[in-house]
């Protein structure tokens, strides 16, 4: 695939590689710099694996102020710099240029400081995201973003591109669950920006940094809220005759001002690979299910779900399957969450990310499959209902460079519908390089200037995660 376009990389810093190997080896220990061919290649790329570029170097600190020493030395010697947590993005964030050095998180994984009493935790922000919730579940604490890749990825990567999962209809994304965090400036400067109190006076930089893409300066260290675990949880399988009859039942029940703890989709594709990895025990007579999951005591359960049930009739619910056990439970989750991984065993694909109003999920789930068919391709739905943050699977042969640039323009014509609907370009995964050049679908001229401009103002000379997120020709100055 060769639509999305690469700056061509600096002659001048190829030039002096070896020179600014050398200046990096006299600012970390000689096993946190990687040059070779062979160890450089695992960096190459992130989840987006349709483009890969080779970094010039790679360096892997191990505190902040390793941080902030190589940012300094980068700054100075005007080489990029593309901050990488665990390299899950999907939307190209950590794929870096020939001439910039990634500066990666993955030894700053340890965790800091828990305050139960404030509810917060401090965690280097190499940290995966599921380890949070492992450092404070015997206490009866959780973490709440749970993004399908949480496992994995790392709580500096989740900031970067706001990451939320299945569970933020209830509890929100990463933005609404990070109190503080520690930020090196490209200039080596550290600042704290919020801390463990709830709020802080002042501008909102807090949400600036959250989702900026690691083009501000790179997060070292955040405080991030922990939650008391609800009383008890409840999935419920809902199966429909239909995608647009499950999109219905979603708008009516958010409509209704119920609030699940999580409202998940997937059609009869997803259904079927899903199924057959996870064996979960998903309805196979069904065009679409629903997983809709309430929490509480069980009276409070119970009444949640008669309501939701008695919505899921009015939109021809065929299925109705409550979870039993926390065996039956775990497996139900263990195929919504597999989703991706299960797709790849039978296909290459593009995963999308746009968002939409809820009210408008059966017309776009009507239109997305129509666009699809519309290239020849195939696609496998499995998004977060509840808020409209959709997930189509584009299936395509990645060695078919016909087949790969039909399911990209399928992909970007998805994201364009979910703007003209009201909706916006992504919801979790980042703009990246891959909607990088649709921005101008969503903002005009003004917009982009005015964003480009608060972004100057923390990196001047644009060396921080470059070439990602704003149209290739349209850098200004601050």
């Amino acid at each position: 695939m060769s639509a999305i376009a690469f700056p061509a990389p600096r002659a001048d810093i190829l030039a002096r590689r070896d020179a600014i190997i050398a200046g990096l080896a006299g600012l970390v220990a000689p096993e946190a710099l990687i040059t070779s061919d062979d160890e450089r290649r695992p960096y190459e790329t992130d989840a987006l694996t349709a483009y890969r570029r080779m970094p010039l170097a790679v360096v892997l600190p191990s505190t902040t102020q390793e941080v902030a020493a190589v940012l300094r030395y980068c700054g100075e010697q005007g080489v990029p710099v593309v901050p990488r947590g665990a390299g899950t993005s999907l939307a190209g964030g950590a794929i870096p240029q020939e001439d910039a050095v990634v500066i990666g998180v993955s030894k700053m994984n340890r965790i800091l400081e828990i305050n139960y009493a404030n509810r917060a935790a401090r965690v280097q922000a190499g940290v995966t995201n599921l380890a949070v919730t492992g450092a404070v579940m015997s206490e009866g604490f959780f973490y709440a973003p749970d993004p399908s890749s949480q496992l994995a990825c790392s709580i500096g990567g989740n900031i970067g591109m706001n990451s939320g999962g299945a569970h933020c209809l209830k509890y929100g994304v990463t933005t609404n669950n990070v109190l503080g965090v520690t930020l090196v400036m490209l200039d080596g400067s550290i600042v704290e920006i919020g801390g463990a109190h709830l709020d802080a006076p002042g501008l909102d930089l807090l949400g600036l940094i959250v989702g900026s893409e690691g083009q501000l300066g790179i997060v070292t260290e955040a405080t991030v809220r922990i939650l008391r675990s609800a009383e008890g949880a409840r999935p419920v399988l809902f199966g429909f005759p239909s995608s647009e009859q499950a999109g219905a039942a979603v708008a009516a029940i958010i409509g209704a001002g119920i609030i699940p703890v999580a409202m998940e989709f997937m059609d009869k594709p997803a259904i079927e690979i899903c199924e057959a990895f996870a064996k979960a025990g998903y309805p196979m007579d069904v065009e679409a299910l629903l997983i809709i999951e309430v929490e509480g005591s069980d009276a409070e359960m119970d009444a949640q779900l008669a309501r939701i049930v008695a919505i899921a009739r009015e939109h021809g619910v065929k299925t109705v399957k409550e979870s039993k056990s926390a065996m039956e439970t775990a497996a139900i989750w263990k195929g919504r969450k597999s989703a991706f991984g299960a797709t790849g065993r039978i296909a290459d694909y593009i995963c999308m990310d746009g968002t939409i109003p809820t009210g408008q999920l059966p017309f776009v789930l009507q239109r997305m499959a129509e666009i699809v068919k519309g290239y020849g391709l195939r696609v496998a739905n499995v998004f977060h209902a509840g808020d409209g943050n959709l997930h189509p699977l584009i299936l395509y042969n990645c060695n078919d460079p016909v087949e790969a640039r039909k399911a990209e323009d399928a992909g970007n014509d998805i994201l364009k519908l979910c703007v003209e609907v009201g909706g916006c370009l992504t919801g979790e995964h980042g703009v990246g390089i891959e909607k990088r050049d649709l921005m101008r679908v969503q903002f005009n001229e003004a917009d982009l200037n005015q964003q480009m401009r608060v972004r100057a103002v923390f990196d001047g000379e644009w060396l921080l995660n470059p070439a990602k997120v704003f149209p290739l020709d349209g850098r200004v100055a601050a």
